[in-house]
């Protein structure tokens, strides 16, 4: 799935496309996704202009002048991709329609965005902008781990009795938004934490290092476009790197990239997920 770089990528490349312009035409092609699609969504959409577009968290939200909001989540294997854009920022012209374009918006400006999604675990909802926060989607979600509100102080504070695994405690969307099993995976190697470690057992200096390490990450994946393990793509079509550079994920015995490190990288399974470490660099 997705996690905060991947979505964010998506949503800046989405920006430029649709902030400004208006939505002439919106083609709904199936009843639901994940659940069903908000009741006349295809007129609730058309005539509308959008005023621009951020994340929470995995949440792509489409603010519209008419005091809407359209969420989407991308799931497993959705992509929003853009065609015809005559900036010249996208190559693509519009593609033919394929099996599983779901949600099909045409822009004034010529610009078309495809929501391909062909196992259908995305998900497309209308909010009222005004109290959008508080939607049951988005009202328990923690601070963005690159925003202020995340920090050493706050981190500490909210770990300081967890006795589930440091891994497991950072995959908690109600501790941080938008972390997931490559990015924690990640990060705790760079911080050389055990994934195993009990999250109140983290030594102080190594969870005073381990914000401005995940910020680290994240804004380096940001920086690559994400990475694309199976289904992701950018807004235009192209692959995210940053799975070129991976440390552990999905390098199971493979060396580590560690200076005068020997060990090979382990995998272990933690509540259902594949965690990969490296044994000798994180104890």
């Amino acid at each position: 799935m997705p996690e905060l770089p991947e979505v964010e990528t998506v949503m800046r490349g989405l920006t430029p496309a649709m902030a400004g312009n208006v939505i002439i035409r919106a083609a709904v092609n199936r009843p639901d996704l994940r659940w069903p699609f908000p009741d006349r969504m295809s007129a609730r959409l058309e005539g509308q202009k959008v005023l621009g577009l951020r994340r929470r968290s995995k949440y792509i939200l489409i603010d519209l002048q008419g005091g809407e909001t359209l969420l989407v989540h991308l799931g497993m294997s959705g992509r929003m991709m853009v065609s015809g854009d005559p900036l010249g920022q996208f190559v693509h012209e519009h593609p033919k329609a394929a099996k599983h374009d779901h949600v099909v918006l045409d822009m004034a400006n010529g610009t078309r965005i495809t929501f391909n999604d062909p196992r259908r675990f995305g998900a497309m909802d209308l909010l009222d902008t005004a109290t959008a926060q508080s939607h049951p989607l988005l009202a328990d979600i923690g601070p963005e781990p690159l925003g202020n509100e995340f920090n050493e102080s706050y981190l500490k504070d909210r770990l300081k009795s967890r006795r589930s695994p440091i891994k497991t405690a950072l995959l908690d969307q109600k501790l941080v938004a938008g972390l997931g099993n490559i990015y924690v995976c990640e990060s705790l190697y760079r911080a050389k934490i055990s994934p195993e470690t009990l999250a109140l057992n983290v030594a102080a200096k190594k969870m005073n290092a381990l914000v401005p390490i995940i910020r680290d990450v994240l804004l380096q994946a940001i920086d690559a476009g994400g990475s694309s393990l199976k289904d992701f793509r950018q807004a235009d079509g192209e692959l995210g790197y940053f799975q070129h550079v991976f440390d552990v994920y999905g390098r199971e015995g493979d060396a580590c990239h560690g200076s005068n490190c020997t060990a090979h990288i382990a995998r272990i399974v933690q509540a259902g997920r594949s965690t990969f470490y490296c044994p000798s660099c994180q104890r």
